[in-house]
């Protein structure tokens, strides 16, 4: 009879592995979640034009996280702007800072150039997409 019980414990045993690996895949998804990070349920891009603020707020030769409207807006030159997605391209978490001129990505460490949307380290592989801006009356409008 011992071997019928062991086989059974055996099952039994097998059948709680199975659930703590399946619970501890929950847990790693979880913790690899992008929702305290996301825009929500939010396009990446805005879908009607959206005013930012004054066109000064962003450095000549430098660039604003616009974090809240999901939105990088660089400028290359005075009076010339350009816009990106500030939401990664990887897992959708939206970029918490700029460095040196790095996009960074919170969840998974991706980084995109904030000139060109370029993807400059993965785990992302696509570039942050474009966005019309343009400055009006000192106002810097996206979308």
């Amino acid at each position: 009879m011992p071997a019928p019980q062991s086989a059974a414990r055996r099952t039994v045993l097998k059948g709680a592995a199975a659930l703590a690996g399946a619970a501890g895949a929950g847990v790693t998804l979880a913790a690899c979640s992008t929702e305290t990070n996301s825009g929500g349920n939010t396009p990446a891009t805005p879908t009607a034009p959206v005013e930012l603020g004054a066109a000064a707020d962003v450095p000549v030769g430098g660039a604003k996280l616009y974090r809240e409207r999901k939105l990088i807006v660089s400028c290359p030159a005075e009076g010339q702007y350009t816009a990106f997605s500030a939401q990664c391209t990887h897992a959708g978490c939206v970029l918490d800072k700029i460095v040196e001129g790095q996009g960074n990505c919170p969840c998974h460490g991706s980084r995109f150039d904030v000139a060109t949307g370029k993807v400059l380290r993965g785990p992302a592989s696509a570039p942050l997409p474009a966005v019309p801006v343009r400055a009006e009356n000192g106002r810097l409008i996206a979308g």
